[in-house]
């Protein structure tokens, strides 16, 4: 039988891939929904969250797909209402936010799960077991992405809690700390800002390790998300957000977007086994970054 959930904040993320991820679950049946500006054809949409968890104690499990400044309020109700929760990346505005949730979630003797969606890309098994065992001399990040196509008019993202190029710049840091052999930490950082924004639009990231990573906001045309490592026994490439693995110039795996289908089919597991999954390493990182980053003021930007 598959197990009722109910999905919060229909905007692009859940459109594009939440609702798709569901409808060919067969673990799952998305019974509710609760957003300001959207809905789900032939699925129950309430017009408040209060109202669904009143109305459907029948939907256990919650997936949050809002902006993570709204998040910790929702994420609260739902678990204080007995529900299992799922977090859309990045899990919140705060590390004190997740560390709490997790306390309240322990207490109510509910799932809780941190999702990021980038460590389950189809080529990411295949670069951390390439790593293992080699010395590393180096490892080069660079996310480059058109914030107008991902994110159209979406403000947000450049609010405080919305953590501005660090948005995609964390699905990078997610793969870094899946895949890494050894952890590492954060030296140095060059954050830009727009003179009318509130939250960096690019940044350069230097970490222990030979780490280093590039992320900017303003890339037009073909998108870049890909991590170089260098090691004493041979070069290898994650590509296309780590769908596509190389050795050298070969090419070692490749395969479809998986990422949500996995996210659910984990998230059903974590329910039927009564765990909890939150890893906030890559978070760390993002933490980190502003607090060591070098302000740098650059030109102002519109949608």
């Amino acid at each position: 039988m598959r197990q009722k959930i109910a999905l919060v904040g229909i905007g692009k993320i859940a459109v594009d891939q939440h609702v798709p991820a569901l409808r060919a679950s067969a673990e799952w049946e998305l019974a509710a929904t609760f957003s300001r500006e959207g809905a789900v054809a032939g699925v129950e949409a309430f017009s408040g969250f209060d109202a669904l968890l009143a109305a459907r104690p029948d939907v256990k499990v919650v997936s949050l797909a809002i902006p993570p400044q709204p998040r910790f309020e929702y994420a609260a109700k739902a678990i204080r209402a007995g529900r299992h929760l799922m977090l859309e990346k990045p899990p919140g505005q705060t590390l004190s936010e997740i560390h709490e949730l997790q306390a309240m979630a322990k207490a109510e003797g509910v799932s809780l799960y941190a999702t990021w969606h980038s460590r389950l890309a189809f080529a990411v098994p295949a670069a951390k077991a390439w790593l293992q065992g080699k010395r590393v001399k180096s490892i080069q990040i660079n996310w480059k992405e058109d914030v107008r196509r991902w994110h159209p008019g979406q403000d947000w993202v450049f609010e405080p809690g919305g953590m501005g190029v660090f948005d995609p710049g964390i699905n990078a840091l997610s793969i870094l700390t899946a895949i890494l052999p050894q952890p590492v930490h954060l030296t140095a950082a060059t954050l830009e800002y727009p003179a009318n924004r509130q939250t960096p639009i690019a940044a350069e990231l230097a970490f222990t390790g030979g780490v280093s990573a590039s992320f900017d906001w303003r890339q037009e045309g073909p998108q870049t998300w890909d991590i170089v490592m260098v090691t004493e026994e041979g070069t290898a490439t994650l590509r296309n957000g780590g769908a596509r693995f190389f050795i050298g110039e070969m090419l070692a795996a490749e395969g479809p977007d998986q990422e949500y289908a996995a996210l659910y089919a984990h998230m059903a597991e974590l329910v039927r086994l009564g765990q909890s999954d939150v890893d906030l390493s890559p978070m760390l990182h993002v933490a980190d970054a502003y607090s060591l980053g070098r302000r740098v003021v650059t030109e102002a930007f519109h949608f």
